[in-house]
């Protein structure tokens, strides 16, 4: 009997719909009850024995503080696997995992959403060799809803209560309600993965789930985001070039607040007050009191900290105050093809229905059937002689796995043959 099967005999379903069948049943309790939180390394020594030589898949899950701490570490990890049970393991008490990831490191680990979550588990030493992604399988198998608890809800017929994903997870102690969510999370995880490699099966697309899921797992850590200043929302507001050298040395100031005070840096100053001094330009510490975002609960000493920070933007000299924009690393904005290429605007245009075409008859969204911005590059860029051959090996060259290639280069390669200009912008 599955986890799902003997969970249904503990809950009460609620009365079926005539109009969509029946009802999800609540999934409650976890089965063994809560476990207790593993937080010495004596309590953890026995989760990587019990883990180590259970049975099958391992589910794996990590709650962060996002919106409440600075960075994304773990602050919970949650696992699941056949003989073992579930582990609620607090990386606060046990920040060095990796003797339990090198335990499990040889099993399959299923996870929904994995490159969520791979990045924080990476810090605590956990990387797998081989998983399974739930949300990714829902997407290549044709779910219109990806969210686990639709997953569940949709695929086994169980209702998940999702009233806690946002909380500060950085809390200790962690409340009760907490932990059984975050146990319920895993629960039905290898259940959902049964069920969807079944469904993969059916539909011919397990081969391409599984490269999909390699790819996940070769994937280096992606490098560090050039002038991250720039993401600060409401940055399209901002124009001249002394504006801009004011949002980037108010939120490098922040930045370095939030890591010392490890707290969000939102909690520390909001992008929103960041573009309004920008905007400004405050000529005193009085002025930017009066902007909002920095009112009379802000204190004089973080105005003048804030103050400082626009002060030195203004005397920068001209060389060092940033461009506009970033210069681009791949081909331009779509819509300025029809100016500077209209046979690639064309091709473009092509490609992108192509794709679209084959994705519907696919049933799969058409990013997961090929990335948007590996189309841009082979239209801008198009291999000098057009056949299938070549464009497979540009398609190769860009990152597309194997079976992507298979499904998209014929319509492509027709695509690419298109030289009649376009007469609108491409958007």
């Amino acid at each position: 009997m599955t986890d799902a099967q003997e969970t249904s005999i503990s809950n009460t379903a609620q009365p079926p719909s005539p109009e969509t069948g029946p009802a999800p049943v609540p999934l409650l309790e976890p089965r063994e009850g809560i476990p207790p939180v593993t937080a010495t390394p004596e309590a953890l020594a026995e989760v990587v024995d019990a883990f180590a030589t259970g049975r099958g898949p391992i589910a794996v899950d990590a709650e962060r503080a996002s919106g409440y701490r600075y960075g994304q570490r773990a602050y919970l990890v949650q696992l699941r696997r056949e003989g073992a049970g579930t582990a609620l393991i607090d990386p606060v008490g046990c920040p060095n995992l990796t003797v339990l990831g090198e335990a499990i490191e040889d099993a399959e680990w299923v996870l929904h959403a994995a490159t969520q979550d791979l990045p924080c588990l990476r810090e605590t030493g956990m990387r797998p060799k081989r998983l399974f992604d739930t949300e990714l399988a829902g997407r290549l198998a044709g779910f219109a809803r990806v969210g686990l608890g639709a997953m569940v809800e949709n695929v086994l017929g169980y209702s998940l209560e999702k009233g806690h994903s946002a909380v500060d997870w950085s809390t200790r102690p962690l409340p009760e309600p907490w932990l059984r969510y975050a146990a319920l999370d895993v629960e039905l995880l290898i259940d959902l993965r049964d069920a969807l490699e079944e469904e993969l099966e059916r539909q011919g697309k397990l081969g391409w789930a599984h490269q999909e899921f390699a790819a996940i797992v070769a994937a280096p850590p992606p490098a560090p985001r050039k002038d991250p200043w720039r993401r600060t929302s409401g940055m399209h507001k901002v124009r001249r070039r002394r504006q801009l050298a004011v949002v980037r040395e108010l939120w490098t100031a922040r930045d370095r607040v939030a890591r010392r005070r490890d707290v969000s840096p939102g909690k520390v100053l909001t992008d929103a007050a960041i573009v309004e001094a920008a905007l400004a330009m405050p000529a005193t510490v009085q002025a930017l009191a009066a902007l909002p975002g920095y009112g009379h609960r802000m204190g004089r000493r973080q105005l003048e900290q804030w103050y400082a920070a626009i002060q030195h933007a203004r005397a920068l000299p001209e060389s060092e105050l940033p461009p506009p924009a970033l210069a681009p690393s791949g081909p331009p904005p779509p819509r300025a093809w029809a100016d500077k290429d209209p046979v690639a605007a064309a091709r473009l245009t092509a490609a992108r229905a192509a794709v679209t075409a084959r994705a519907e008859e696919l049933n799969l969204p058409q990013e997961n059937l090929l990335a948007p911005d590996t189309v841009r590059r082979l239209c801008w860029e198009p291999p000098g002689e057009v056949s299938e051959p070549a464009v497979a090996d540009a398609l190769r060259a860009h990152g597309a796995r194997e079976w992507q290639i298979e499904q998209t280069v014929a319509p492509l390669t027709v695509a690419l043959s298109v030289d009649t200009p376009v007469d609108t912008p491409v958007e």
